[in-house]
């Protein structure tokens, strides 16, 4: 994911400037670059393919000084990861970072390069300087300027502008892609992330949706999307960051299933429109590949593959497409049968996954329309070897049970889904309440993760339990095989799971007071089934465990604890419900005493088959 930083102060910047990239690495990125205007008025700009550190290195070989000054780390969209193709870009006086996906781009390039502006890039971003350089020719100033041209953009930015030869100021503007700004004492900043600010400041303006801020060493001005002068309100922080610091949290794992709301708002971040999501987040060409595709292969393994199988539901039920899902390391040992107009999709944390890296090389050869990987690093071997990409953005996951790096594949593949569906019979209703969802989604496992002490005390009864059955149906079948992976990854107690229809033909006959069943029961169409499940289990003696919507008419009693999880869209429910389990998981490892953190016999990257 894509980083910004900026400064305009009476210091030199530059050490702030690559050391606020420093601390946004984690997102992502193939690139990185700074530009800074001297005293004398002239713009210095280093960019390196690569690391920080080897812009680091460039800024140590060749000083940059100078008050004001932006820095970037770019994710590559819109041409190869390159150091032509690296942020900032420059148009003769004005110099440009951006985050987002300019969706008119084509149209823009075209338009200015009749006018006689030289592109040097293959970006999106580029088109940004040019216009704001165009736009200056008729307005008296830079704000004014960025005003003009914003309304001319379609799609998702966060963008930084200075003027070479006007240093004293910065003009930002914002709609989809977030920007902070940083108030200092007779400087000022501005970030795509306050945590790449917080080692100069802790007072923080978030910029709302459609907001353009000029910003100077004393002042900061803001306007709202309609251009009229606003105020917004200035928040103290005391968010420290670390990605190998566990803060307050006596685990990683703990610290991690608590960053989900901020993980999943990072990978929603800048790629929704209004009643959508935007084709180019999965790459250049994604919207051309799937206005083909018929169905989808997707290959994971462990907890990739069971995102996997929720997207299965969601894509055949809302996109209008047939879906597999198979385990990498069967897939790769095995003949298919490749579907006509078939999409690949690869699913990784890593992105390293060896049989998941092999399944997607030999299909490849296999007459696939193309490859998609969903992953959490840029620049791993799924990412370079894909011919689209979406990023997952869930930050460092240190802990080696999955949390994030789960839900955060699960927002992606339901961006899939929209964006596969639109093509296919999704109607625009349809994609205005899905895009809706997912905007709400954040705040949905907020609230759900307000349960953890519920959750705390029910773990207490697994003290001396050996075995566990997780049931769920439909798409929540796969996140009870999720919830049993978790518990038996952490606490090393055997667990299976079964959709709940499937009690019945077997494993009722393993339901004794001894065994836990832990059951996810959202409001949808299978409810009614569901609930006759759990009666079968109750008539057997078994104790339950019941993940459920407050109006799926569950009641708390002997035999049944209940705990009521928030009511969400259909879409949204597989994702809020895995928090339950992972709490569940996390607390009975505790009360056994196993390390959460680092599981006998697991690794977090699995780079053999």
């Amino acid at each position: 994911m894509c980083g910004i930083v900026g400064a305009v102060a009476q210091r030199d910047v530059v050490d702030i400037l690559v050391e606020g990239l420093r601390r946004l690495e984690y997102r992502g990125y193939d690139s990185a670059g700074v530009a800074v205007v001297n005293d004398s008025g002239e713009l210095q700009r280093l960019r390196r393919l690569g690391k920080v550190k080897e812009l680091a290195d460039a800024v140590a070989a060749q000083p940059v000084p100078g008050g004001t000054g932006i820095a970037h780390t770019r994710w590559a969209t819109h041409g190869e990861p390159s150091e032509r193709n690296a942020h900032p870009h420059v148009s003769s006086n004005i110099t440009v970072v951006h985050n987002g996906i300019i969706e008119n781009h084509a149209v823009l390039r075209d338009a200015l390069k009749a006018k006689g502006y030289i592109f040097t890039s293959d970006t999106d971003t580029e088109v940004i300087a040019h216009l704001v350089e165009e736009e200056l020719k008729s307005h008296s100033s830079l704000l004014t300027a960025v005003q003009a041209a914003v309304k001319q953009l379609h799609g998702a930015y966060g963008t930084v502008l200075l003027d070479k030869t006007d240093a004293s100021r910065v003009v930002v503007a914002r709609s989809g892609s977030p920007l902070v700004i940083g108030l200092g004492i007779g400087e000022n900043f501005i970030a795509s992330d306050q945590l790449a600010l917080l080692p100069v400041t802790r007072r923080f303006i978030f910029l709302e949706e459609g907001d353009v801020a000029e910003i100077t060493r004393h002042s900061v001005s803001i306007f709202d999307k309609n251009g009229q002068a606003v105020e917004r309100e200035v928040h103290e922080s005391n968010v420290s960051y670390d990605a190998g610091d566990k803060g307050q949290y006596r685990h990683f794992m703990l610290k991690e299933i608590y960053e989900q709301p901020s993980a999943i708002n990072n990978t929603l971040e800048g790629r929704l429109s209004s009643d959508s999501v935007l084709d180019e987040t999965f790459g250049n060409g994604a919207a051309e590949l799937f206005k083909k595709v018929k169905h989808i292969q997707i290959v994971a393994c462990g907890t990739s593959y069971h995102s996997g199988m929720v997207a299965r539901y969601w894509l055949e039920a809302l996109a209008g497409v047939s879906c597999n899902v198979e385990i990498a390391s069967e897939f790769r040992y095995r003949k298919s049968f490749v579907q006509p107009n078939s999409l690949l999709v690869s699913i990784s944390q890593s992105g390293e996954t060896a049989d998941t890296l092999a399944a997607l090389r030999l299909a490849k050869e296999a007459g696939y329309l193309g490859s998609l990987t969903i992953c959490n690093v840029a620049g791993s071997s799924l990412v370079r070897e894909s011919d689209l990409a979406f990023m997952t953005r869930a930050g460092a996951e240190i802990g080696v049970a999955s949390t994030k790096a789960f839900t955060t594949q699960l927002v992606g593949l339901a961006m899939l889904t929209l964006a596969v569906g639109k093509y296919n019979g999704l109607t625009l209703e349809q994609q205005r309440e899905l895009t809706a969802a997912l905007r709400s989604l954040p705040a949905k496992l907020e609230e759900t993760l307000t349960l953890a002490p519920q959750i705390e005390a029910l773990a207490e009864e697994f003290a001396d339990k050996h075995h566990a059955l997780f049931l769920g149906r439909g798409d929540q079948y796969p996140i009870a095989m999720e919830g049993a992976l978790k518990l038996k990854e952490i606490s090393y107690i055997h667990a299976e799971a079964y959709a709940a229809g499937e009690l019945k033909h077997g494993p009722l006959a393993l339901i004794d007071a001894d065994m836990p069943i832990i059951v996810v029961a959202p409001n949808n169409d299978l409810l009614e089934k569901l609930q006759s499940n759990v009666e079968e289990v109750r008539a057997r003696g078994g104790i339950l465990y019941v993940f459920a919507d407050a109006n799926a008419r569950f009641k708390s009693d002997a035999t049944m604890r209940v705990i009521n999880v928030p009511h969400v869209a259909d879409i949204l429910a597989p994702i809020v419900y895995t928090l339950p389990l992972q709490l569940l998981s996390y607390y009975v490892a505790i009360i056994k005493g196993t390390d959460v953190d680092q599981p006998r016999n697991l690794a977090k990257s699995v780079t053999v088959e």
